[in-house]
């Protein structure tokens, strides 16, 4: 069921004059001063996901630290299926309420504006979990003047939302289902292992795709 209003709908229209509009995927995305501009290249997340959802069971995509939401928007649209998608910034928020109607899908779209962490209800369980978090190390974000730095700031060695977001996919993916969590280098994949290893999770890093700017890692539970 969408949610597309709420209290912090206050916050909907903040930076409205200062919107700017990309096309994601043939998708117009808006996004506002404090949200990161859509990169093209991660519409290979939005592509992964329609292919691994041909093979997953039903139910909605959870999309993590979403931002405007065009990953997930533009996975939602091409397969049908509702959207969950979570993002502390109420900019953000508003962003991908507005991106939705824009889409012509805010019938499947449920936009949640909290602390991914306690943005969902004990029994939720998803079939596909969408992670995109800030992943750039606290000491380079000065490299990347024309981003918003809370949006890019991923802690000391840029995986302190990423590894947030594994604690939540490990609570709410469902045992036959998967997740794509984007990253920025292959030393952090290696890290996120070795993470994984030491904490004895049930997840497991099953396939990796390395693309100029960024890297997308497949997460299933290890049978």
């Amino acid at each position: 069921m969408a949610r597309l209003t709420g209290p912090d709908d206050l916050h909907a229209r903040p930076h409205a004059e200062s919107r700017r509009s990309v096309t994601f995927g043939g998708l117009a995305i808006s996004y506002g001063p404090s949200v990161l501009p859509p990169r093209d290249w991660t519409t290979a997340q939005s592509e992964w996901a329609c292919q691994l959802l041909r093979d997953l069971p039903g139910g909605p995509i959870l999309e993590l630290c979403a931002g405007g939401g065009q990953i997930g928007l533009l996975a939602a649209t091409v397969s049908g299926r509702q959207l969950v998608a979570v993002d502390l910034n109420p900019d953000a928020a508003a962003c991908t309420r507005e991106n939705a109607l824009r889409a012509g899908i805010p019938h499947l779209v449920d936009v949640r504006c909290c602390d991914m962490e306690s943005a969902l209800t004990e029994h939720e369980a998803y079939p596909l979990i969408l992670a995109d978090p800030p992943w750039v190390p606290h000491g380079r974000i000065g490299d990347f003047p024309e981003d918003p730095p809370s949006a890019i700031d991923g802690g000391d060695d840029g995986l302190r939302l990423a590894r947030a977001c594994v604690r939540v996919i490990d609570e709410h993916l469902r045992p036959d289902g998967a997740a794509l969590l984007q990253l920025g280098s292959g030393k952090q994949v290696d890290q996120l292992r070795r993470d994984l290893s030491a904490e004895g999770r049930d997840l497991a890093i099953t396939d990796h795709r390395r693309y100029p700017r960024g890297e997308l890692v497949l997460l299933e539970r290890d049978r």
